[in-house]
């Protein structure tokens, strides 16, 4: 059951909304209740993994000393001499 709600906005806030709903075609009601649904939702169990990522799980192994970073760092370095 859909439920009326008023809300208190400043001016400009709205009219960047109510652009953005038409540029996305989408209401601004359903702009609101996705985002109050998303911020409020209490379980994250029913996103589903898709098999491309799930194929994707555990394809590098790392060693407990690797330091990841550094080494991202110095390819990053070397790669834009």
């Amino acid at each position: 059951m859909d439920t009326k709600l008023t809300l208190r906005l400043k001016k400009k806030v709205i009219e960047r909304a109510k652009r953005y709903s038409k540029d996305n075609k989408t209401s601004l009601s359903k702009m609101i209740e996705s985002y109050l649904e998303s911020i409020t939702s209490e379980s994250t169990d029913d996103i589903e993994i898709t098999p491309l990522v799930n194929s994707l799980s555990g394809v590098i192994h790392l060693d407990n000393d690797s330091d990841y970073r550094n080494e991202y760092s110095d390819f990053l370095l070397e790669k834009y001499k």
